[in-house]
């Protein structure tokens, strides 16, 4: 066998299973909903810190919250 035979002659390549179209929009789809979803979440905490952070200190501490520790608590509940 010469060179140039050892050069020319490799494994055949196999290309790989693609998706369908409709496969891959289906996934994109689902990507956006779950997107969207974790929007209403992260909005719906952001409504409720701004309402929670103007009670007194008193007030948080009756339901179990800091002021030092707000933000954390309400970003930690919508995940």
């Amino acid at each position: 066998m010469t060179f140039h035979e050892q050069a020319v002659i490799h494994d055949p390549i196999v290309a790989a299973p693609t998706a369908s179209l409709s496969s891959s929009i289906k996934s994109v789809a689902n990507g956006f909903a779950a997107w969207m979803v974790s929007c209403g979440d992260y909005w719906a905490a952001a409504a409720l810190y701004d309402s929670l952070r103007r009670l007194s200190d008193a007030e948080l501490k009756k339901r179990g919250l800091s002021r030092d520790t707000l933000a954390r608590d309400i970003f930690h509940s919508c995940r």
